[in-house]
């Protein structure tokens, strides 16, 4: 019995790596599982080469630089970020993961209506929902909900520090008008 995979194309989301910082390896090595698409901020090349990894988009990165072989550079005029997502958008790519060091609600905000986007940071990972989400969760689990105040949630306590705790074992719900909005969990 083979255990090779077989993915086609663009089935499994790309990989940017905007910031690598602290990211924890294994979590790091889950995303790598199923060989994603791999574009890394110019910033991190080196740091990402050192690891052994092939990269295949370069983002924003010096076109002098001595890269991999078949490793694509790309520019743009905006931040490593908004190039690489419009990149991938533009190259039909359903979903991204994104590693990076902080979470900014204005940088990915834009995106949610156009790719399938989850962020991880070393301490979270970030992802839009729409209304009417739902998804089954143990007792304890914490959400932070990002760029929505009004909206209602079944099965969620907010506490204190206005972190919201899975009172029972199943389905959480959030409900709420508009656009998507981002909630985040601990990792």
């Amino acid at each position: 019995m083979s255990s090779h995979h077989i993915v086609k194309e663009k089935q499994e989301p790309a990989l940017y790596i905007d910031e690598l910082g602290t990211f924890n390896e294994e979590l790091l090595g889950q995303l790598l599982e199923w060989s994603p698409t791999l574009l890394v901020n110019a910033s991190n090349y080196d740091k990402i080469l050192s690891l052994g990894l092939k990269v295949d988009v370069v983002v924003n990165g010096n076109h002098n630089v001595e890269t991999q072989e078949n490793t694509k550079i790309i520019q743009g005029p905006v931040d490593a970020l908004m190039v690489a997502i419009n990149y991938l958008y533009e190259e039909k790519f359903p979903a991204v993961n994104v590693i990076t060091d902080k979470f900014d609600l204005e940088r990915f905000a834009g995106f949610s209506d156009k790719i399938n986007l989850v962020v991880f940071t070393a301490k979270a990972k970030f992802y839009a929902i729409k209304s009417g989400f739902s998804v089954w969760k143990p007792a304890g689990s914490e959400f932070n909900i990002l760029g929505n105040s009004y909206l209602e949630v079944t099965n969620l306590m907010q506490n204190e520090n206005e972190i919201f705790e899975v009172v029972k074992d199943g389905f959480i719900e959030f409900t709420f008008s508009g656009q998507p909005i981002f909630i985040s969990e601990p990792i």
